[in-house]
């Protein structure tokens, strides 16, 4: 899909760190970045994260052509690069369908930021027929856990909205961008179609881990997969992954899982050659020299 040169998406300002307010939907333009970042999990053939490799272990593709890598680094040598700063996204399901897993959902979630490092910046998006966003700095994050607690919800479901949001939010801005999704999939209400959300993701260079519940629908039921699906899709897409925990008894190794892979990605950067036709979407591609493992990164992006 063709990006056009503006994109309705909603877009928020929060001048306070802790204050929720609701989104509205503006149009504004879509900045390209000159330096292209595609941060990359590694893990080898027993599934166990790689962490020790070095620039000449990878090759990184453009549309098929190798292209010189600008910038190279390991989240484990973190010393302050803007390449490495972590934002964090955490978006929270409290529509209808989700009031049954709501007790869980937020217990997930004040759990993984009890044990997630803190990030430079944190922004929560609260939804359900709306969109509810605050944004934190590091040394407001913990005043989070409690609103996270008190937090009610019903109605109808915009989550295409609720991640356009996030998008707009960290659009254009250094470092790795993580999504953390608490949601079973569902849509009802959004103002952006699937596919238009997906076109976002494409293009954005942010990594979504989806933490999948069945909602409305016990596990197993056919009518709750297209939700799942869509959260396993914009996982796959973006380079994170998508868990369905069955209790509180899953959540520890869940969080463990992505803390881990956050501690052990690297972030390639390489400067595009000027695209003809513009707004064509380019399919990227990394390899690894390494014989038995699995890469996983974003699939792609909208030169300018």
């Amino acid at each position: 899909m063709k990006t056009q040169a503006w994109l309705l998406l909603a877009v928020l300002a929060t001048p306070a760190p802790a204050r929720a307010q609701k989104a509205e939907p503006p149009v504004f333009p879509v900045a390209a970045d000159p330096v292209v970042h595609v941060t990359v999990t590694v893990r080898d053939e027993r599934g166990r994260l790689v962490s020790d490799l070095d620039l000449h272990d990878f090759a990184l593709l453009d549309e098929g052509r190798v292209q010189d890598v600008t910038l190279f680094a390991r989240t484990l040598e973190a010393g302050g690069e803007d390449a490495l700063a972590l934002d964090l996204g955490l978006l929270l399901d409290t529509s209808e369908s989700m009031l049954k897993d709501l007790k869980l959902s937020h217990q997930a979630a004040v759990r993984f930021l009890e044990a997630v490092p803190r990030a430079r910046e944190l922004i929560t998006v609260f939804f359900d027929e709306e969109i509810r966003l605050s944004r934190y700095d590091s040394e407001s994050q913990q005043g989070l856990i409690e609103r996270l607690q008190d937090a009610r919800g019903g109605g109808w479901t915009a989550l295409y909205d609720a991640i356009a949001v996030y998008l707009s939010r960290v659009q254009g801005t250094e470092g790795r961008k993580v999504m953390v999704v608490l949601s079973d999939g569902d849509d009802s209400r959004s103002r952006l179609s699937r596919s238009e959300l997906l076109a976002l993701l494409r293009g954005s260079s942010v990594t979504v881990y989806a933490i999948a519940f069945p909602g409305a629908y016990p596990r197993g039921d056919s009518r709750g997969f297209a939700g799942r699906s869509f959260l396993a899709q914009i996982t796959e897409m973006t380079g994170g992954r998508v868990f369905e925990p069955v209790g509180a008894r899953d959540l520890p190794q869940i969080y463990e899982t992505i803390l881990d892979e956050l501690r052990a990605q690297y972030v390639l950067g390489f400067v595009p050659a000027a695209a003809p036709g513009g707004g064509k979407f380019h399919k990227l591609e990394v390899e690894v020299k390494r014989k038995g493992v699995t890469v996983r990164h974003r699939k792609g992006y909208y030169p300018g």
